[in-house]
């Protein structure tokens, strides 16, 4: 297989792979110490945001056993702030193609091959892999965002209103740097949905790979409570960055719209993991889900401040 073709320095493109780190630090060595980042010449940019001196410690460890880089970041920046870090990096190093990796997601070599070569070829397009979890069943194939409701949606990709994950994600130093990476806004949590609207609106490309394949062990770098699979963070960025999204895109009668399906969709999303059960025997969870909706009707009603 071929790599992609040389620029006038004669150099081949740099490839990065960019991972962001919040404790967990043996999923990279259950994860992306399987890469063979030689084989495809491969800059591998570690940013760690602070959980502990341990995790710390251990994430360092691993990026000396492996030669890889880690940008220490002095607090939790969150997912998009701290990816943002790991994509400057790199692109001083030269790279021109970014794969943002989850610690909790592998792929293969040849699959990382395939989507930087496709990237080189086509940097307007932003591409993502098939994603299954470690039984084989199905985690994302394309999302799609309802408008109208603001749900997310599960499915064959809609250009119009499609969505590719930041699990597993490739993008072209071109079309990164006319998107001007991820919000940090969002923390974590539709950050991508964000960028993907982003990168219709410019006229970029999504792109599902399906021929390709991603495992996700979904949750891995999320510490479950109680009987839910989620996290408190999980439930209060999720509640919140729906609305969030909403303020910054959705002129004002569709805003008004998602503010008046609000108290559904919230509790939708409070009852993913451990349902109700899970919420009563941990009622933190409950209060996270209701702090995460104020906060996203304040930006939503803040931006109705600003359109009138």
């Amino acid at each position: 297989m071929s790599e992609p073709n040389t620029g006038t320095s004669g150099e081949a493109p740099g490839l990065a792979i960019v991972v962001v780190t919040f404790g967990a630090p043996e999923l990279l060595e259950t994860n992306l110490a399987r890469i063979d980042t030689t084989a495809l010449g491969a800059h591998v940019l570690i940013v760690d945001n602070f959980h502990s001196a341990a995790a710390r410690s251990a994430v360092v460890a691993s990026a000396r056993e492996h030669g890889w880089t880690v940008l220490t970041m002095p607090t939790n920046l969150g997912f998009g702030a701290a990816a943002n870090e790991g994509v400057r990096r790199a692109a001083a190093l030269g790279c021109t193609s970014f794969l943002l990796l989850n610690p909790d997601a592998r792929i293969a070599t040849d699959a990382i091959r395939e989507l930087w070569q496709a990237a080189e070829a086509a940097p307007l397009t932003m591409q993502c892999p098939r994603i299954v979890r470690p039984d084989g069943t199905v985690w994302f194939r394309g999302g799609n965002l309802d408008v109208r409701s603001g749900n997310l949606r599960s499915g064959d990709l809609d250009q119009a209103a499609g969505w590719l994950t930041g699990a597993c994600l490739m993008i072209h130093r071109s079309l990164w740097e006319r998107l001007g990476g991820f919000d940090p806004d969002f923390f974590m949590y539709w950050e991508d949905v964000d960028l993907s609207r982003r990168c219709l609106d410019v006229g970029g490309v999504l792109r599902m790979r399906q021929e390709l394949t991603a495992v996700h062990e979904v949750g891995g770098t999320q510490p479950s409570t109680g009987a839910s699979t989620k996290s408190r963070s999980y439930y209060y960025f999720n509640c919140r960055n729906r609305l969030l999204f909403a303020a910054k895109h959705l002129p004002a009668t569709a805003l008004l719209r998602w503010i008046a399906v609000t108290p559904a969709a919230s509790v939708r999303v409070m009852l993913r993991g451990g349902g109700r059960r899970g919420l009563l025997r941990s009622p933190a969870l409950i209060w996270a889900g209701l702090r995460g909706t104020a906060a996203g009707l304040l930006a939503a009603i803040a931006a109705l401040a600003r359109r009138s």
